[in-house]
């Protein structure tokens, strides 16, 4: 057989081979080093046969699904380490993940402390060397296997596998798990590791699941690569929007108040103004016309757009509906709602199209386990908007929403952090979807070539869509590398139909019009919590919510102070005044730890020369400057929303 290596080069043999035998014969340095193959773009195990032509890769960590097979083995060593020192946890999975791996039990919760003995066993068991073995069992001999071992989770996946399937088992020494592979050959060759946090995530992603106990962890081939990692992690907690937006008092959760639903405090929902008055002015300069809708409805009008049926499990249903007359819900979007504005009167071909705006306060009954900070809220404001559009008009409104989103990211300093997604349906899943196969087919050409026309470097996600229609999403990631959607548009081609949505054509004759679903900066919270992480809290100086803090030398000058806050104050500046009885060098440095933009130092000379002492986070020390100067840069800097970049002196620091 003929095996085409990576290089290009060829090796022949004259009987079959397993993968690792192949790199021995190559090299065995490659061999100690190869954590899986591939063959003709299948990854593989270390232990599969080779026994025809074929393409092979020996993959090492220095490639992706190699790294993958190394943390993975990693995990499996972590599981035998919990094992042995708590034998009554029990198994459920331990896959790799992009930055490490984790692996579930059923078991109390883990502390710092007990990650800390799990790790000291994870080393005693690389140290011990033992080879890794692979082996398969018939189904029956599979489950007996797993209920012998007494480990309900892994019996439960065998039998959620298909008839026929090759059910394999991975052995090191005194433990056995059920598992796919890949696996390195050894535990000794894993190198450098480190088990980073412990938390909380139910069986299979569902609350209505056991909650089981997770570990994360991470595995490197050398430990200078991990120490640089744990470094970085050490870094994005400090840029984490939950301990950032604390510190500097933006938000805050409360247990009796409820999980997901953040409190934003005076900071907070200043930012929060700040960008909601700017979105709503400039879609009013794009010709979007401003509605106001309820909260809640009844489910009459959920059943008619179909949300009930698709989406009743998200949403918060008041009342029962086996014995009450009225059963209501709270809205999880604002589109039914703007559908029945539209319906207020007959529109012509003339009044479209019709660009419906709305501050909406939206409510999603999100699993426990998603929520997260800001970014993942059971009740969270958003920029919503609704164009009704005639056929001819689909392309032209869809890159002007296009255009919106990226004015709104462009504005935040936001661009650069985000990818494209075109979110298509599953056509393996059509029950879950509104329309006909030959619909979404002509729906989804429609928004590509719309896509391709504007110029979009996007990826396409199968199964991501809407049940009424695919979406472009604007996807982001957060400082651990989880990523969400900021910013979605729509296409539409089914609820009109739904909601009987027409306009009059120029024949006289009524049709029906295409919907385009939008948001321009998205969901609020989301974006701050994006926002607190992308600038560390040192926000661009139009968003702060406190732009410039006076900072009198002593009592003697707090008139003085006063005045010049007053000043600022006219001029739409949000200024403080500092009058604490404090050394300036302290008020200073508390200004700083506060991330303000600007700090004026105001004493005697400043007073009796009509001037302000400048320091600013950008420039540090920038000297006196006559108020009415300052006052005209910092307008001009709010007005235009300047991003300024820091000149790092030792003053700025």
């Amino acid at each position: 057989m003929k095996i085409k290596l990576k290089d290009g080069s060829v090796k022949e043999y004259d009987h079959a081979m397993s993968v690792i035998d192949i790199a021995s014969d190559i090299s065995e340095g490659l061999a100690r080093n190869a954590c899986a193959g591939e063959i003709d773009g299948e990854v593989v195990d270390l232990r599969t046969t080779v026994d025809k032509d074929c393409s092979l890769s020996i993959l090492t960590v220095s490639d992706p699904a190699g790294l993958a097979a190394y943390r993975h083995t990693t995990s499996h060593i972590l599981a035998q380490a919990v094992k042995r020192l708590y034998p009554q946890a029990k198994l459920a999975i331990g896959p790799s993940i992009e930055n490490g791996f984790y692996y579930d039990f059923e078991n109390p919760s883990f502390s710092r402390e007990d990650l800390d003995k799990i790790e000291a066993e994870m080393k005693k068991i690389i140290k011990e060397g033992e080879a890794i073995e692979r082996f398969t069992l018939p189904r029956e001999e599979a489950v007996k296997f797993m209920e012998e071992k007494g480990e309900p989770y892994k019996v439960e996946l065998i039998l959620d596998l298909p008839e026929g399937e090759e059910i394999s088992f991975y052995k090191q020494g005194d433990f056995t798990d059920l598992c796919a592979g890949p696996h390195l050959m050894s535990t000794k060759s894993i190198k450098a590791f480190k088990l980073t946090s412990s938390s909380g995530a139910y069986w299979r992603g569902s609350e209505k699941n056991a909650m089981l106990a997770r570990i994360y962890g991470t595995a490197f081939s050398k430990k200078d690569e991990l120490n640089e990692y744990l470094e970085y992690l050490a870094n994005i907690k400090n840029r984490d929007h939950n301990k950032l937006g604390r510190d500097l008092e933006l938000f805050a959760t409360v247990d009796v108040i409820g999980q997901g639903l953040p409190l934003l405090m005076p900071k907070g929902a200043k930012i929060v103004q700040t960008m909601q008055r700017w979105i709503e002015d400039e879609e009013e300069r794009r010709g979007y016309m401003r509605t106001k809708t309820p909260l809640m409805a009844k489910r009459d009008l959920y059943i008619i757009s179909d949300h009930w049926d698709h989406y009743k499990e998200g949403m918060f249903v008041l009342g029962d509906e086996e014995k009450d007359d009225e059963v209501f819900a709270l809205r999880p979007m604002t589109c039914p709602f703007q559908y029945y504005v539209y319906k207020q009167s007959q529109k012509s071909y003339r009044d479209l199209p019709c660009r419906y705006g709305e501050t909406s306060t939206l409510f999603r009954n999100e699993d426990s386990g998603e929520m997260h900070g800001l970014t993942r809220v059971r009740q969270f404001t958003i920029s919503e908007g609704h164009l009704i559009v005639r056929p001819d008009q689909i392309e032209d409104e869809f890159k002007g929403c296009v255009d919106l989103a990226k004015y709104c990211l462009t504005t935040l300093g936001l661009e650069g952090d985000v990818t494209y997604r075109m979110s298509k349906w599953d056509p393996d899943n059509a029950s879950h979807y509104l329309g006909t196969p030959e619909m979404w087919d002509e729906v989804q050409d429609m928004m590509r070539k719309i896509l391709d026309h504007i110029g979009i470097q996007y990826t396409e996600a199968v199964g991501e869509a809407a049940f009424y229609g695919p979406k472009l999403d604007i996807q982001a990631k957060n400082v651990y590398g989880k990523e969400d959607t900021m910013i979605t548009i729509q296409l539409d081609m089914f609820l009109a139909e739904r909601f009987d949505m027409s306009f009059v054509d120029k024949d006289g004759t009524k049709k029906r019009p295409y919907i385009i679903h939008r948001t321009s900066i998205g969901c609020y919270e989301r974006t701050l919590a994006w926002l607190i992480e992308k600038y560390e809290g040192a926000f661009p100086t139009w968003l702060c919510p406190e732009q410039v803090r006076v900072l009198p030398i002593s009592e003697k000058y707090h008139e003085y102070a006063a005045k010049v806050a007053d000043q600022l104050k006219a001029n739409g500046i949000l200024a403080t005044v500092d009058e604490r009885s404090e050394k300036i060098g302290y008020k200073i440095r508390e200004a700083r730890l506060s991330k303000l933009p600007y700090m004026l130092v105001v004493g005697q000379k400043e007073e009796e020369d009509g001037v302000v002492s400048v320091r600013s986070r950008f420039n540090g020390d920038e000297g006196q400057r006559p108020i009415a100067d300052f006052i005209d840069d910092i307008c001009k800097e709010i007005r235009t929303k300047e991003i300024k970049k820091i000149n790092v002196t030792e003053e700025s620091k």
